[in-house]
């Protein structure tokens, strides 16, 4: 049988398009002599990681609470529904750090990041919905609907130099994203993620708790969090690292959390770097009351990441995690964490700058 011209160019490059997807990826692992690994030594989940503080029993307590009154109105957030589908109106205004760093807010956790040396990094990239099959789930039970999805041109994909992942949950770590980006990027992600990242001659570079890789002339130091991680329905929690990452160029320090609960680890940070010129604190999916204080334990509170702010001595903080991209998860509308934050800044008498973003919003610090 003879094969036109046209169906063995399909054919060709449908070949060649099987053999990028199923490359090996290439993968480093960084792991400095004052590293810090936390892991399980024995029992049933022997090598499995953990958070540094953990209580001996119950949950932790925690510097201060909201108790009453946490979600008042506030005249530079305007609502189309009390605490709903909202932008802030109020000035951005932010100390003259001169860092040389420029990001802007995709939405959720998702970060565009340009370096002083002018690296373009993306923080937890998540384009779309939850990633497969979270996302066809929710789309047939009609649930967490997301009305805002941020996106990038192709030519801003093609020219992204490093992709920084936190944690494998599917609202910051997504397949489809990943296939957007493509293989030219650098991957940084916490020990063991690699296993979790679909095939396709990726560069990858996992990193322990304070361990750290040179790109150029940024430092990228990978941080303890105080969250936990999984990707499968069964028996896969925590086989992976978790973290934070923090950006270093000539000085000048960025700082993502990622999800993470309140711990001692802000201290222990600000200890080893100093004070933070830009930090990036995650103020939402705490509210959960028929789960006590199950969802806090692992996700700061607006007053928590005050409270962190002030530990890491951040120069300028930037919150995110609320806000109409957002899938709402544990919160009780789209800006209810930027409503505490406000109230709690003033109840707090907070002296950490305070630069509140819209989704899609850039800024140069």
């Amino acid at each position: 049988m003879k094969l036109s011209m046209v169906s063995t160019g399909v054919l060709l490059g449908s070949a060649l398009l099987l053999s990028a997807c199923s490359a090996p990826n290439r993968v480093q692992q960084h792991i400095a002599s004052n590293a810090v690994i936390e892991q399980i030594g024995e029992g049933e989940y022997k090598g499995r990681y953990r958070n540094l503080y953990r209580p001996a029993k119950g949950y932790p307590t925690y510097p201060v609470t909201c108790a009453a009154d946490c979600y008042p109105a506030h005249p530079a957030v305007s609502c189309k529904t009390p605490g709903q589908d909202c932008q802030y109106t109020g000035v951005q205004r932010a100390p003259e750090l001169k860092t040389g760093y420029s990001l802007q807010w995709l939405g959720h956790a998702s970060f565009l990041v340009q370096t002083p040396d002018g690296q373009q990094l993306l923080f937890d990239p998540v384009f779309g919905q939850f990633d497969w099959p979270v996302s066809w789930a929710q789309h047939f039970a009609g649930i967490i609907k997301r009305p805002y999805m941020p996106k990038l041109t192709a030519q801003q994909l093609a020219n992204i130099d490093a992709v920084l992942y936190s944690h494998l949950h599917y609202d910051h770590f997504s397949h489809a994203s990943i296939a957007q980006i493509g293989n030219k990027a650098t991957y940084y992600l916490p020990m063991g993620m690699a296993d979790y990242m679909p095939r396709g001659g990726y560069n990858i570079i996992e990193q322990a708790w304070y361990s750290h890789s040179q790109q150029g002339g940024l430092n990228i130091h990978l941080m303890p969090a105080h969250h936990f991680n999984s990707r499968k329905l069964f028996n896969d929690d925590n086989r992976a690292l978790w973290g934070g990452w923090l950006l270093e160029h000539s000085g000048k320090t960025l700082f993502f959390a990622g999800d993470t609960g309140y711990s001692a680890h802000f201290s222990d940070i600000k200890q080893r770097y100093g004070e933070i010129d830009i930090c990036l604190l995650p103020i939402a999916s705490y509210h959960h009351e028929e789960n006590g204080d199950g969802y806090r334990y692992v996700h700061t509170t607006p007053e928590d990441a005050l409270v962190a702010a002030a530990e890491l001595g951040c120069k300028v903080m930037i919150p995110w995690g609320y806000g109409n991209a957002s899938w709402q998860m544990g919160d009780i509308s789209s800006h209810s964490p930027l409503l505490r934050l406000l109230h709690m800044q003033q109840q707090l008498q907070s002296t950490v700058p305070l630069l509140i973003l819209n989704e899609g919003d850039s800024v140069s610090l």
